[in-house]
């Protein structure tokens, strides 16, 4: 006979929940509830669904049983060497494990395990009620939760993330008898704090969603982020504009409403002479507005407010955002006028009295290393040095400034602002690479568009890698605090998709020969006397380049995943260690298109096996062939098929064509299987077998100018 089952609802109604932390709350919450009717055998008819809103978090479990099955429970008792005396008698222990579980010692049960054998006892146990177990398993969830910092509210002891007024536990129509911060549970939820403050009667679980509505509370976060959506489109069709609705302020808005309303508002034309990126910000960040834009993608002077409540006068609404935005908009007016008076260049002054980190000196310290690393870098990729150069020197310059102060997020921004409409304007080059020189700022992002901002990116990245590296901050785990990771990533990007052909190992030891001693010998492990040893600085930078190397070079492997260059491929190209990541990638994509060709599998396998000769032998073979110790057709048509493809391979490497090459290297296939189908390599007689060493040494050789083919699948050699 099939178990009974109705939908289980639970919520929780609180004071207005953290709108950053109601997403992970609600998650957790679900997870909690799901994971305890699971732990203890309670079947459920499907997929929890979570919902939450400012005041509350809620789940409905669709299909649960109302009773737990039957269990077998398991009690074990003393391990079986001291259950038994000497005489092989039960042992007080024994005894008292069996009087305790009701049983005599003979009906008790021997368990092996990986740590010996033990006495146990199993009965049958009858399950409970679910509305019995359902208390304890919301308790559990709770507690769980993830909150950082739980407050007390009243005269009772109880801890929350915020203060809680009602409890709604609901097993189909029925309520399920339950306590929890000292609220019992019923069936009584309450609305929107304004449109409907009374309670609301909740027939049974399925009807929650329903009741909630019709008391002006969307408790489905997803109807509320749609519900958003239109509102702040039918408001920008209104003043005629393109309201921009980032995904990260949408769900901050839909975490802060439960019947969301927008409102379109207006601020002075005046505040336009801002640079959009701060008024933006601004709008976004600290009011939760929305701007609104014009068909080119200028910010107008509009924008939405998206209010908690159906107003019966919502231009008194309108007012009072209209008036919060007006003095954040004027301190950031005031803060790029007093900015301007001043030349961007006049802020390195104050860079020397900012600290970077105490091994590496000042911020100043940092600026003028990266602007070492920018001349040489845009020397050897053929961008003008003199402008890499300024840039570097101007990068962190707008750190300084009050609006960079203020909103430390436009940093990059408003120094491409104050380069080129400041009191002295630079190179347009140069403007626009102090704010190109953050990118990639996050996943996806593009990398610096021109020259110059490229070389600087290059360039920073190199010194933050260098110094904090050297210093011994390098990311450990999934701790990185200083993002060491994306910059890696960063760089790597930027030299691959900016084509930029560096030497990345000499790069890092130009980068680390301008650090200060001091951060050398700040990551070098201290002994038990808690001192360093004694610096060896040309050894300590080499290690450190290689390190650094092999980080960077390591975060290619998700990058080349995401562009379809499969793992094989990436190893392939891994064992040579190229030092240019350019090159790397041209040498990866070249492998996979190989990989497609019907020869690839062969020719991996003879290259596996050519290796494995050439290890039994004691690594490659050098010298020339002798024509005088070819003794078979097959080896005979090898060389002469070997020596037409070096040939071939000269105009190809010149040119980087390693896609040519490697098609190039398929036609060896025939002469190479017929030579591993017909000679015998390791022949008795020493000469003929060096010969013919000394011929796969080139044949490996050869292939590797490209990669290690016998990382490649492969067939049977």
């Amino acid at each position: 006979m099939a178990t009974a089952t109705k939908n289980l609802l639970i919520e929780l109604g609180t004071e207005e929940l953290p709108p950053k932390a109601l997403d992970e709350l609600a998650a957790a919450f679900t997870a909690g509830i799901v994971d305890g009717l699971a732990r203890r055998g309670v079947a459920t008819g499907g997929d929890a669904t979570t919902w939450c809103s400012p005041r509350r978090l809620a789940v409905l479990v669709p299909g649960v049983a109302v009773e737990q099955p039957d269990q077998m429970v398991e009690r074990r008792g003393p391990a079986v060497s001291a259950g038994r005396d000497a005489n092989g008698e039960p042992t007080r222990a024994l005894v008292g494990f069996a009087q305790s579980c009701g049983v005599d010692v003979a009906a008790l049960e021997i368990v092996e395990t990986d740590k010996g054998a033990w006495f146990a006892h199993r009965a049958e146990k009858k399950g409970e009620p679910t509305a019995a177990l359902v208390p304890a398993i919301l308790a559990e969830a709770v507690k769980a939760l993830p909150i950082p910092k739980p407050m007390r509210w009243g005269a009772h002891e109880h801890a929350f993330v915020r203060p809680a007024h009602w409890l709604v536990v609901l097993h189909g129509a029925d309520i399920v008898d339950a306590e929890l911060f000292g609220l019992r549970s019923g069936r009584q939820s309450r609305g929107h704090r304004f449109h409907h403050p009374q309670p609301v009667h909740v027939v049974d679980a399925d009807a929650w969603l329903d009741a909630l509505r019709a008391a002006h509370v969307l408790a489905d976060p997803a109807e509320r982020r749609a519900r958003i959506r239109d509102e702040v489109a039918r408001a920008g069709h209104d003043v005629g504009g393109v309201p921009r609705l980032s995904d990260d302020l949408l769900d901050e808005i839909a975490n802060l409403t439960e019947w969301p309303v927008a409102i379109a508002c207006r601020f002075e034309r005046a505040f336009l002479e801002v640079p959009q990126e701060a008024l933006v910000t601004t709008m976004e960040t600290n009011q939760k507005f929305v701007p609104v834009f014009d068909a080119d993608g200028r910010l107008t002077e509009h924008f939405i407010g998206v209010a908690n409540i159906v107003s019966s006068d919502p231009a008194e609404i309108r007012k009072g955002y209209e008036r919060v935005i007006r003095p954040r908009f004027a301190d950031a007016k005031f803060f790029y006028d007093e900015d301007r008076k001043q030349t961007l260049a006049s802020y390195q002054d104050t860079l020397g009295s900012v600290t970077y980190q105490q091994s590496l000196g000042s911020v100043w310290d940092k600026s003028v290393r990266v602007a070492e690393l920018a001349r040489v870098i845009a020397n050897r990729v053929g961008v003008d040095a003199g402008l890499a150069t300024r840039a570097a020197a101007l990068s962190k310059c707008d750190l300084m400034t009050r609006m960079v102060g203020e909103f430390p997020e436009l940093q990059g921004i408003m120094g491409r602002y104050y380069a080129s409409q400041g009191a002295s304007p630079e190179h347009a080059e140069v403007a626009a690479a102090l704010d190109a020189f953050y990118q990639p700022r996050f996943a996806g992002d593009a990398i610096a568009a021109g020259g110059v901002g490229r070389v600087l990116a290059v360039a920073e990245r190199l010194d933050t890698l260098a110094g904090i590296f050297a210093v011994g901050l390098k990311p450990s785990g999934n701790k990185d605090p200083f993002a060491l990771r994306r910059a890696a990533l960063g760089l790597a990007r930027t030299l691959i998709e900016g084509g930029l052909d560096l030497d990345l190992r000499a790069a890092f030891d130009e980068a680390l020969a301008q650090l200060p001693e001091a951060a050398l010998v700040a990551g070098l492990p201290k002994g038990k006397d808690g001192k360093a040893p004694p610096l060896d600085a040309g050894a300590r930078r080499a290690a450190l380049a290689d390190e650094l190397y092999a980080f960077v070079f390591d975060r290619l492997r998700g990058y080349a995943a995401d562009n379809g260059i499969g793992t094989e491929a990436f190893e392939s190209v891994r064992a040579l260690s190229p030092t240019s990541l350019l090159d790397a990638d041209r040498r990866m994509r070249a492998v996979v298109e190989f990989s497609r060709l019907p020869e690839a599998q062969a020719l991996a396998a003879a290259n596996k096996r050519t290796g494995n000769l050439l290890r039994q032998a004691g690594g490659s073979v050098g010298g020339d062939i002798d024509a005088s110790r070819l003794v078979e057709d097959a080896e005979r048509a090898l060389v002469d098929a070997l020596a037409r493809a070096e040939a071939d391979a000269a105009p190809f490497l010149a040119a980087n064509d390693y896609v040519g090459l490697l098609s190039r290297l398929a036609t060896l296939r025939e002469p190479v299987d017929r030579f591993f189908d017909g000679v015998m390599v390791m022949a008795d007689d020493e000469a003929v077998r060096r010969n013919r060493l000394v011929l796969l040494s080139r044949l490996r050789a050869l292939f590797l100018r490209v990669a290690d083919i016998s990382l490649l699948p492969s067939a049977a050699a």
